[in-house]
């Protein structure tokens, strides 16, 4: 295996590392102190939500033992940076990468996620060789929040941010803020999104792009973004297991759907004035769409899942993350061009088996994406499936989000 090599130069930036105010944490801790709990009577197989023991453990658990400042160290092992592009402020983390000639990388996250979600595969996309991998292969890393996401906030002249509005952003931060006439992304979720509009409206500046998902980039196009179903009724006649699965799915995504796309404003109000509040909302989430089979803590620790929580509550920014979903539908996606596929850039896909469509074994997964409408839109290259795997892919199979981005970009380096 060829030998470790010098990272790449340090940006030309000015690195701010990640604090929290001690008046902010501590704020924090009042409100939870002084939680005002529902009564949730028969809600012990949670078919009302998130059950009240469970959070309010959680919440016990955040007032009393989280660590914040532990948390805070941590993540700033990596280098932060802060800039505005156009009056969007943009938080970034960076590692550099190690090897003969790293690709620079952005990687965009989504709902309810923050850019620490990246955290488990970021050392060994930069530093394959630390990692038992080939450095041919490293990559210089740049994982931005999302504008209205944790630590780049706050918007006060951008209150129509979406996900086509943030690929402007990340194209301006990676060609003229960062200097480079060619990059790679990838991203899950809407990040995904914001990946495929790179893809397709900036294709001559991308090796490719790696994505967690294949939707449409009209997704939330229409009078009935909201709907997860776009309003077409259950098939009659399917068979009892796979009706089960179409209910099951839809109602694992409806609720934020609706909410997010239809009245952000008023559900923030609650979320950001209770601390308690905003992690049931988000713990429901996490729950139903990581693949933790029923105990949240097989994907994510308390620490780490009020890591992720805390980024949110220590920014205010519950409020402006969901109101991109009514953005994307109020300010609808229009193509840039009308080559097929709409996104030309080269595409990578993984996809894991717990978001297997209803009836779709992971074995048939790939074939039954080919039969969508959504292949025609991407020139895609490489497609994988797992059979392992939720929501949150590279939190929760980092070693295979990795391999397989990896694999999508080794014949799109240059030579």
């Amino acid at each position: 295996m060829p030998g470790r090599v010098p990272p790449t130069a340090p940006l030309p930036l000015t690195p701010t590392p990640i604090h929290v105010p001690d008046a902010v944490l501590a704020d924090l801790r009042a409100r939870l102190d002084l939680t005002r709990w529902p009564e949730d009577t028969g809600n012990a197989d949670r078919y009302y939500g998130v059950d009240r023991p469970t959070l309010q453990g959680l919440v016990d658990y955040w007032r009393d033992t989280y660590d914040w400042r532990a948390a805070e160290a941590a993540i700033n092992r990596f280098a932060h940076y802060r800039v505005d592009i156009g009056g969007v402020p943009v938080h970034f983390m960076h590692k550099p990468g190690v090897g003969p000639d790293p690709v620079p990388l952005i990687l965009s996250h989504g709902w309810p996620w923050t850019f620490w979600h990246w955290a488990k595969v970021v050392d060994a996309l930069a530093d394959p060789a630390a990692h038992g991998g080939d450095p041919a292969d490293a990559f210089d890393v740049v994982v931005p929040s999302l504008p209205g996401f944790g630590f780049s906030a706050p918007l006060p002249v951008h209150p129509d941010m979406n996900f086509w509005k943030i690929a402007e952003v990340w194209h301006t931060l990676m060609t003229d803020v960062l200097g480079h006439a060619k990059y790679a992304a990838g991203g899950c979720d809407v990040g995904a999104l914001v990946t495929g509009q790179l893809g397709h409206k900036y294709a001559d500046a991308l090796y490719g792009i790696h994505i967690g998902s294949g939707q449409r980039l009209d997704f939330f196009n229409g009078d009935r973004g909201w709907d997860l179903s776009g309003g077409r009724p259950i098939p009659e006649g399917l068979p009892d297991a796979i009706h089960r699965q179409v209910v099951a799915t839809e109602k694992r995504f409806a609720v934020h759907l609706a909410a997010h796309t239809l009245a952000p404003s008023t559900l923030a109000y609650g979320l950001a004035d209770s601390p308690a509040g905003m992690l049931a909302w988000l713990l429901d989430r996490w729950t139903n769409w990581s693949d933790c089979r029923g105990d949240i803590e097989n994907v994510f620790t308390k620490d780490e899942l009020l890591t992720h929580a805390t980024i949110y509550w220590a920014t205010g920014t519950i409020g402006s993350s969901i109101r991109t979903y009514a953005n994307n539908n109020r300010y609808p996606w229009t193509p840039s061009h009308d080559r097929q596929p709409a996104v030309e850039a080269p595409t990578g896909l993984t996809f894991v088996a717990y978001e297997n469509p209803p009836g779709v074994t992971t074995g048939g997964r790939v074939d039954s994406w080919l039969a969508t409408d959504r292949a025609a839109w991407y020139r895609h290259t490489n497609l994988t499936a797992h059979d392992r795997g939720g929501h949150f892919i590279p939190w929760e199979v980092p070693d295979l989000w990795v391999d397989d981005l990896r694999r999508t970009f080794r014949p799109l380096r240059p030579s």
